[in-house]
């Protein structure tokens, strides 16, 4: 005689998985989601990525702060009174968060809007412009700071920094790229082609690389050329790692550097915001 199985009582999981009616995600479980799709898209990408971000920042240095600084230090010190590798490599960081920034919110942004539409499918889903936007540009931080981070480490090893204050520079550049990215994000949203973006290539990102202080100070540009420096990103963003590197106090002009260049990354995104909803939700 067989003994009648008895239905075993499980408790419920608890949360999403629970039967009935889901709450509603949040904010946080939004932009996950969103990082979580540009860092599944990376996955395919990374290898390619790495190898740049490493040989980036050895190029940049063989070449500008060994090369270059042979010839600048044999007749004297570099600026500051330093050798000129000292002097330019705290400089090379903020520049290539500059164009790393440039890379990662042009291109990509404009295959999003338009030619794979991946915006648009996920404004299909309960995402809304705040967390498209605003977990796209996670996924950008992340570049940069990973970035600065391999620029840092190879500039230890070349003797370009001498300071562990040198670490405050992987922010401080994280924050120069989100001050180029939000506002170029701003703009892929308003173009129709992506002929613009040469024309920001030639016209700014390349003229500021010059004329912002990067190799030879901004006092030595003709008086007109000084306040065109004094209101771009990266200007500020060089000074604020430099004097990072060096470990000197940020002071009152330190703080006048990270408000401008906050006041960069506040105003892209209104701007990023209004241009995203503007194109894809009306």
């Amino acid at each position: 005689m067989t003994t009648p199985i008895r239905p075993t009582t499980l408790a419920l999981p608890s949360g999403r998985l629970a039967p009935g009616p889901r709450p509603p995600l949040g904010l946080g479980e939004r932009l996950v989601a969103v990082t979580g799709h540009h860092l599944l898209v990376y996955r395919r990408t990374w290898k390619g990525s790495v190898v740049g971000r490493l040989l980036s920042p050895l190029l940049f240095l063989l070449s500008m702060g060994v090369g270059l600084g042979a010839l600048v230090d044999s007749g004297a010190n570099g600026p500051g009174g330093v050798p000129y590798l000292q002097y330019v490599a705290p400089a090379l960081v903020a520049v290539q968060a500059m164009w790393l920034a440039f890379g990662e919110s042009t291109y990509p942004v404009m295959g999003y809007l338009k030619w794979n539409q991946m915006y648009a499918g996920m404004l299909a889903s309960p995402l809304g412009v705040v967390e498209v936007l605003g977990g796209h540009l996670l996924v950008v931080s992340f570049h940069l700071a990973s970035a600065t981070a391999a620029f840092v480490a190879i500039g230890s090893l070349l003797g370009a920094f001498t300071s562990w204050w040198v670490l405050a520079t992987i922010p401080l550049a994280t924050l120069t790229g989100l001050a180029f990215a939000v506002p170029t994000f701003a703009l892929a949203a308003r173009l129709d082609s992506d002929n613009g973006f040469g024309v920001l290539n030639r016209f700014v990102m390349s003229p500021l690389m010059l004329f912002s202080g990067t190799f030879f100070p901004v006092s030595s540009l003709p008086a007109v050329l000084e306040p065109v420096a004094w209101v771009t990103p990266l200007w500020h963003g060089v000074e604020l790692c430099r004097a990072a590197s060096a470990g000197l106090a940020p002071g009152a002009a330190g703080a006048g550097h990270l408000l401008v260049l906050v006041a960069w990354v506040l105003a892209g995104w209104v701007l990023a915001r209004r241009g995203f909803t503007k194109r894809l939700v009306t």
